[in-house]
């Protein structure tokens, strides 16, 4: 790893979900020198590669960029918590290893709003070429590609319990999320293979690192696009204190994701001319909607407490962790296998709506967030969440310092649309957990607590109780309107020689985990920046 040169042809910045899948991709061709530039390090802690390492690794400034947003009014005037991979393999080395693609109607409305060439029909093609299915090929499912997708390696009595409350209530059974429909209950897959955690540094990166014509460059933060004539030629890039400047002749492809992306194309001079005004950033660009259009996941998670015996009981004491820790050296399965959920559910908050608008996340586990130890007690987890929210927030830069975090302001629950789900939500969540054969084994909410049950203690308990489910999106969105900034093929409006790949060109948040789509989105982007130089074998 290191540089060979100081010219290449494409300069992918991020080596995240999105940018080590254009690393790979590109590299293909023998006759295109590849530079990925990557902010952390390797990803050679042992952690980064166990399913549940998540617990070790977020909130970790090794692997971590440990975002923190801004006070927001939306829930209290709290302060989360955004962890952001700083490593190889990006979130997708740190994420809950969930592989959820969306609704097909998600990439219609894409298409719809003027985006053309992102229908479903249109980006099926680049999920199956991605996917290692371990279920095998179908319509919907590819096996030959890279990243590994399998079915989970743990199972909980309670999480049976909760599918067959949920399938009592009316909600189907639905054993692929990712197929012909995504409504319905079921187990989750994941982005892991015989146990360990199936990052895209693995499943696009190592096979491709040895290529003579690809050069990986770890611990260099990127501090700014380069610019002649408002077309991009490279980059500047930070190590210890000291700049360096590396030149693309073709293109640089921003992949630093949702956060970063925007960031640094503020610091560029692409942006609100208001915002790079006051910080005293020369233009080369008024763009409005960079930073604009910011959309999570917010999740209210409700714990219960049971009678069946849960995860907690397997590791709430020293003896029993070592058996946990036994299990997985020797057969690589028990709780160290755990995704972030098991079960998901994909249903309606209202009777009248035709397709799902909430998604649940199930864990036979209970605890205060991740990362801290589970409740001394029997107990699961059901995090429900809004899919398609309303509320839009932002990320701007607030100093010309590149490695200050920008200000994050995600305008939780500020449209009352999202406040109606919310309280809906909690709403399904609570029937699920008193319907046979679930509310057998529960004895009693935990989180929020019975105690908040009119429609405004309900919203209340959201506001208070609400936690990011880590889904930022769309601060560079494609489209075709005012607040674009790229356009369907990712281009940034303006100027030339520049794109963005990574989940910030979502125009809206897909419905469910972010991962895949965020995958599928390099693989396209790959065709498009091959076909758009000619360079397609």
């Amino acid at each position: 790893m290191g540089l060979s040169s100081n010219h290449y042809d494409f300069i992918v910045v991020g080596a995240g979900s999105a940018g080590c899948v254009l690393a790979n991709r590109l590299s293909k061709n023998p006759s295109i020198r590849v530079l990925l530039i990557e902010a952390g390090g390797k990803d050679n802690n042992p952690w980064l590669h166990i399913p549940v390492g998540y617990f070790k690794t977020m909130h970790n400034p090794k692997t971590d960029w440990c975002y923190l947003t801004e006070p927001d009014p939306g829930i209290n005037s709290r302060q989360l918590q955004w962890p952001r991979g700083k490593v190889l393999g990006g979130s997708s080395a740190l994420n809950g290893l969930l592989y959820v693609r969306g609704q097909a109607e998600d990439y219609d409305h894409w298409a719809a709003l003027g985006n053309q060439g992102w229908s479903y029909q249109e980006v099926l093609p680049y999920f199956k070429k991605s996917e290692d299915q371990e279920r095998g090929s179908n319509d919907y499912h590819g096996v030959n590609g890279p990243q590994k997708v399998s079915d989970l390696r743990l199972r909980r009595p309670i999480a049976d319990h909760f599918i067959n409350a949920a399938t009592a209530l009316g909600i189907p059974y639905n054993p692929d999320c990712n197929g012909e429909v995504q409504e319905g209950v079921g187990y989750f897959q994941q982005t892991a293979y015989k146990g360990f955690r199936w990052s895209t540094a693995k499943s696009f990166l190592r096979p491709a690192k040895h290529r003579e014509n690809l050069d990986i460059l770890t611990n260099h933060h990127v501090s700014k696009v380069l610019f002649e004539n408002k077309a991009a030629t490279g980059v500047e890039v930070l190590k210890e204190g000291a700049k360096k400047q590396i030149m693309a002749s073709r293109e640089v492809i921003l992949s630093a994701g949702a956060i970063g992306s925007p960031q640094l194309l503020q610091l560029s001079g692409i942006g609100p001319a208001s915002l790079l005004n006051t910080l005293g950033i020369a233009i080369v660009h008024d763009l409005p909607g960079v930073g604009e259009n910011l959309q999570d996941h917010l999740q209210v998670r409700l714990v219960f407490k049971t009678s069946e015996r849960t995860l907690n009981d397997e590791l709430n004491s020293l003896t029993k962790r070592v058996m946990v820790a036994l299990q997985y050296l020797f057969n690589r399965t028990g709780p160290l296998t755990l995704a972030a959920s098991q079960v998901t559910i994909f249903t309606q908050s209202d009777t009248s709506l035709t397709r799902p608008d909430i998604q649940f996340h199930m864990q036979p586990l209970s605890a205060d967030k991740p990362g801290d130890g589970v409740h001394p007690f029997s107990a699961f987890t059901a995090s429900v969440c809004q899919l398609r929210p309303y509320s839009r927030g932002s990320v701007k830069i607030t100093s010309t310092d590149p490695l200050k975090h920008p200000a994050i302001q995600p305008c939780y629950l500020s449209d009352e649309r999202d406040q109606t789900v919310i309280i809906n939500a909690i709403k399904v969540a609570r029937k699920i957990a008193s319907t046979p054969p679930l509310s057998e084994h529960v004895l009693s909410e935990y989180v929020p607590g019975e105690k908040f049950q009119t429609d405004e203690e309900l919203l209340a308990a959201a506001r208070e109780f609400s936690q990011t489910i880590y889904h930022p999106t769309s601060t560079c969105k494609m489209g075709v309107d005012e607040m674009a900034v790229v356009n369907p093929r990712l281009q940034v409006y303006g100027v030339k020689n520049l794109r963005v790949v990574d989940a910030s060109i979502m125009p809206e948040i897909a419905s469910g985990n972010t991962n895949a789509p965020t995958i599928m989105i390099a693989e396209k982007a790959s065709d498009m920046v091959l076909e758009d130089h000619g360079l397609a074998q």
